[in-house]
């Protein structure tokens, strides 16, 4: 699993969409105490953009990272004219509001840090992300040049902030003056928020809310017809055609937080926010065949056919019945419990669709799509007895090798169990289990466990292996709840209607291969 820390940084902005900054400095650690070494990034040509990590917010690209002395720099594009986030992060990063950088990767080679943290001195670079609030409370911008003369001509880009505080900070002629006072009240916003995020568990309360999570709360305590002007105005922007309000961008993300923990194959797939009912790839089926010509001969025609893949977003939903009584003498979050339930409920019932789903009125799982390569047990209710390993080296060389070399194997908690008993001819065991918590390797891929996966049994799919990136996910509309005091008002009681709409299905078929037991 990739791990994300949020770390010290340093960024400057120009108007053109340009961005640098320095996403990682050597020799400081950050909050848990990790230090990277010099040349523990391995070389990367490019990386996309993201926002706050999300794979659906991709806004830009770096075209040069370099292993730099004082830190791994970057320099990059913000696609301002062609992605609306892009122009609204950039407007974020000039304005001050957004300054930090934070890295993902996966740790390759690391050493204890005497009693907190670890040296990493090998580390494979997956993304590198604009955040809002860095792990290292000291990475901010405070200044803005007037006037400069870069590169590319005349710009207007951030300053980097001076991050030792020991030092004067040189002056700028003609450089805006800075309301000091109220840099010290965002600074002391962004430190609530991070010390909010650090803390264990998932919550969607705290010392600061935003105006929206307040009218959130407020909304779902008493209704829409109680609301104040304020608050009215707060949800304006997420008010739906039938009178129900989204919820606000703060708990939207903390639900697609909560689906990708508990539906692993979510995290894994290709997932992407479509603005119609249904969205359509199209699919190439054969392609160009060319043949050896002799001087003078004519050359052949070659065919290419094409077809259409659609996935439909289909609706998810549920309530719950609240009484008068615990919504008037609550002394929690209600919105924050409303929250976990309904996520807890729609992860378990999109994992169970993506893996299952028979397309009818739900997205189509992995194991019902046509296409996909089926290898066989040899045996009607189990694995072979003498060698059970060998199935599974024929499963992964079923599928072409860079599929396969994406791939990840998917299986119950009971069959990984069984297969952890599996040993080579030399006596260690087939699945190994790595350090820094990464997921345990089984013939070199990652192995995740996927709670809807069938168990060895005759004429069952135990396992699945494949390149994820075959399997796309199509998020319509985010959770929306409906606050309805009026249908069970007779009974002191509220209905909450939460609802979702989502599509899943596969889109390349030759990147799965799945096990049937079977004979």
């Amino acid at each position: 699993m990739t791990q994300r820390l949020e770390l010290k940084a340093q960024i400057t902005a120009e108007a053109t969409g340009e961005i640098t900054g320095i996403a990682w400095p050597y020799g400081s650690e950050d909050r848990v105490g990790d230090v990277i070494q010099k040349g523990a990034f391995a070389s990367t040509a490019s990386l996309p953009i993201l926002w706050a990590h999300d794979q659906a917010e991709a806004i830009g690209v770096w075209d040069q990272i370099t292993d730099t002395p004082d830190g791994l720099r970057v320099k990059g594009r913000l696609l301002v004219d062609d992605v609306a986030k892009a122009r609204e992060v950039h407007a974020l990063i000039r304005a001050g509001a957004v300054t930090g950088l934070s890295v993902g990767f996966v740790t390759k080679s690391s050493q204890p840090r005497g009693r907190r943290g670890r040296t990493i001195t090998a580390a494979e670079l997956h993304e590198i992300s604009v955040v809002a609030v860095p792990c290292h409370p000291g990475a901010q911008i405070t200044a803005i040049k007037a006037n400069p003369t870069i590169e590319n001509g005349d710009q207007n880009p951030m300053e980097d902030q001076d991050l030792n505080p020991a030092q004067e900070t040189p002056k700028v002629a003609n450089a805006p003056q800075i309301d000091t006072k109220a840099l010290d009240k965002i600074t002391q916003r962004l430190d609530q928020l991070e010390a909010k995020a650090q803390r264990p568990g998932v919550t969607t309360t705290g010392p600061v809310e935003s105006a929206e999570q307040k009218a959130f709360g407020s909304y779902l305590r008493r209704g829409a017809h109680q609301l104040d002007d304020m608050d009215r105005k707060a949800l304006t922007v997420s008010a739906n055609a039938n009178g129900g309000f989204l919820v606000p961008a703060e708990y939207a993300s903390e639900l697609l937080k909560l689906l990708r923990e508990k539906s692993p194959i979510r995290q894994y797939a290709r997932v992407m926010q479509v603005e119609a009912s249904e969205i359509i790839f199209p699919r190439k089926v054969s392609g160009t065949a060319a043949v050896w010509t002799d001087e003078g001969d004519d050359m052949t025609e070659s065919g290419m056919t094409f077809e259409q893949v659609k996935i439909a977003n289909h609706e998810l939903s549920t309530f719950v019945i609240v009484s008068n009584k615990l919504i008037e003498d609550n002394a929690y979050a209600l919105e924050g419990e409303l929250l976990a339930d309904f996520s807890e409920d729609f992860a378990a019932k999109e994992a169970v669709a993506f893996l299952k789903g028979d397309g009818i009125g739900k997205p189509r799982g992995i194991l019902t799509a046509t296409g996909i390569t089926e290898v066989k047990t040899g045996v009607a209710a189990s694995f072979p007895a003498a060698n059970p390993a060998d199935v599974l080296i024929g499963m992964f060389h079923a599928i072409p090798t860079l599929h396969a070399h994406n791939g990840v194997w998917m299986m119950n908690r009971a069959t990984l169990a069984t297969v952890r008993t599996w040993k080579t001819a030399d006596g260690r065991y087939l699945v190994i289990d790595p350090q820094d918590g990464a997921p345990s390797q089984l013939l070199g891929r990652p192995v995740v466990e996927v709670p809807d996966m069938d168990n060895i049994g005759a004429g069952n799919v135990p396992i699945l292996f494949g390149d994820l990136s075959g399997y796309r996910i199509v998020d319509r509309v985010g959770l929306s709840v409906l606050h309805d005091p009026f249908t069970l008002g007779t009974k002191s009681q509220v209905r909450f209607i939460a609802r979702r709409r989502v599509g899943g299905d596969v889109t390349n078929p030759d990147r799965f291969v799945k096990l049937k037991v079977a004979a």
